[in-house]
């Protein structure tokens, strides 16, 4: 679409955090998945970065330069502003953090601070680690999903970061475990075991880059944030096209995980990472949006401390800017107008001086491929289009019912009316499009990738409906 919010690409119409912490005098690092357009004045290097090593997909391999997708032949890696290759010892996470290592050595000691933006690969498919982490959870998984599933919320109720009592329900698209073959079990089980494996491998790579903030004596004055893009990821893609990744790759199970493998874990697995959440990332239920958000600052946060409020990605940015002391911008940026800053500080309901980041009437509004929602107090409006549901608008109790089993949209009416309002203002002040009748996500997944890459660069493949 040739409309605003629509262009595949970040536009000039927004001015990005690196952007305004380098004008107060920080140096900005970034190395990772971009995927926020490739023209020369999209790169990180043009967006705030004054280091950066980017991706410009959306993925690709983590043991070599290459696509994990069968809609384009190749992936491009900038360095700044210049294109370049990856050494032949590549592995994502190993080296983005190696990466932003040497960034920040290399302007050690001339009393800047810095921001450094590390997009990891991981854990988007394909899955790939080293052997040594996959080794450690060979067999872990050979019980199957639902019973890992059952002890995994059980833990989350020991820990305080679910309520007790809820009843799951079942996986989405997942076969009975007891259903599968000898066969199928093995291969399922080790598909989750190169998961964990992977996740090892980015676990201790934190671990290391910490370390080395240990060493430059700036561990207790770096705050470091992680949290995750969306809910777990369902898709299979061998399935889907199953002779283009039979060519590309070694689809046996002993290479799963290894270099030139191909793997991803289904629904059945992904719905053990959304414990005990419904349905997967595309979806605008709990398990497609809700995500861990985990910050370390032992000079300004207290340690353990953990928060249920409703928080935004949206009110990254402006947390971020208050802990450093910078301004938010008003919609301007020099002389140049910019979309604003739309979310809410945190640091008051970090630093406990506050319960809750957003006020109860306060409505945060969501919308991805024409699956929505809308966040107002202890209330949810959802709707998901197919594959995930029937495009029809449901309301929750999202704190008390985040299962997303109890639809209260009967019972309160005006509450309802309310919130599709709510939703309808939004969708106006955006100038949201809603998705065709006969939208096809892989249909248009190909139309983005013309767009982005460029006809010539990309190959048709056929689309399963």
């Amino acid at each position: 679409f040739d409309q605003p919010g629509y262009e595949g690409y970040m536009s000039n119409r927004v001015v990005t955090v690196a952007t305004l912490l380098k004008d107060a005098g920080y140096h900005t690092y970034m190395a990772g998945k971009w995927h926020l357009g490739k023209a020369k004045d999209s790169l990180p290097a043009a967006r705030g970065f004054e280091r950066s090593i980017a991706l410009m997909e959306s993925g690709a391999d983590n043991w070599e330069q290459k696509t994990y997708l069968p809609m384009y032949d190749f992936v491009h890696f900038y360095e700044g502003f210049e294109e370049t290759t990856l050494p032949d010892d590549f592995y994502s996470t190993d080296y983005y953090v190696d990466r932003i290592k040497e960034y920040i050595g290399k302007d050690r000691g001339d009393g800047k601070p810095f921001f450094a933006y590390v997009s990891l690969q991981a854990q988007h498919y394909p899955l790939h680690a080293p052997k040594k982490y996959i080794d450690e959870y060979m067999g872990a998984y050979d019980v199957g999903w639902d019973e890992i599933r059952a002890k995994r919320y059980a833990r989350q109720v020991e820990k305080g970061l679910m309520p007790s009592g809820l009843k799951p329900r079942p996986i989405a698209g997942a076969q009975d475990w007891k259903s599968l073959s000898d066969e199928e079990r093995r291969v399922r089980s080790k598909q989750m075991a190169v998961y964990a494996g992977m996740l090892e491998a980015v676990d201790a790579n934190v671990g290391r880059f910490i370390a080395y903030l240990e060493e430059i004596g700036e561990a207790d004055n770096t705050m470091i944030l992680i949290v995750s893009d969306n809910g777990a990821d369902n898709n299979e893609q061998d399935k889907a096209f199953p002779e283009w990744y039979a060519k590309n790759f070694d689809m046996s199970y002993e290479a799963m995980g290894l270099k030139g493998s191909y793997a991803n874990y289904g629904p059945g697995w992904a719905g053990v990472s959304d414990t005990p959440l419904n349905l997967f990332k595309g979806s605008a239920s709990e398990g497609g949006m809700r995500v861990p958000l985990i910050m370390h600052y032992p000079a300004r946060l207290q340690r353990g401390v953990t928060t249920n409020a409703f928080t935004y990605v949206g009110d990254i940015t402006p947390t971020l800017l208050e802990l450093a002391g910078v301004p938010a911008h008003q919609g301007s940026h020099g002389e140049r107008k910019v979309h604003e800053i739309t979310g809410k500080s945190i640091v008051g309901l970090l630093q406990g001086e506050t319960k809750q980041a957003h006020e109860p009437d306060d409505a945060v509004a969501y919308e991805l491929a024409g699956s929505a929602a809308v966040f107002r107090g202890d209330y949810k409006l959802l709707r998901n289009n197919p594959p995930f549901g029937d495009k029809k608008w449901r309301l929750y109790r999202y704190t008390t019912d985040p299962l997303e089993l109890d639809d209260l949209t009967k019972s309160e009416p005006k509450l309802f009316a309310k919130m599709t309002a709510a939703y309808k203002n939004y969708a106006k002040e955006v100038s949201l499009i809603e998705v065709p009748d006969d939208y096809n996500p892989l249909t248009q997944l190909q139309k983005n990738v013309e767009r982005n890459q460029g006809k010539e660069q990309t190959k048709k493949v056929p689309v399963l409906d």
